[in-house]
């Protein structure tokens, strides 16, 4: 049952994560200012923009990922 469970939940994580990285900008957008880039207001706040929420929510849905990936596959469930 078990099992199950985090097999659905390893699925709904694998979706999320498809869509988190196709609604993110490509990183070649403001090359042409790479020097000056930490000192705009979008440089010191990019945490709390939607940029940066999405680049937390990839790395901590990648490492839901990987963990669930290890778990499914330790055949102890």
């Amino acid at each position: 049952m078990i099992r199950i469970i985090l097999s659905i939940i390893f699925v709904i994580i694998c979706v999320a994560l498809s869509a988190i990285v196709l609604l993110q900008e490509g990183k070649s957008q403001g090359l042409g200012s790479i020097g000056g880039m930490a000192d705009t207001y979008w440089g010191r706040n990019k945490g709390r923009s939607m940029e940066g929420k999405l680049e937390k929510f990839t790395k901590y849905g990648a490492v839901l990922f990987f963990i669930l990936a290890l778990v499914l596959n330790l055949n102890i469930l």
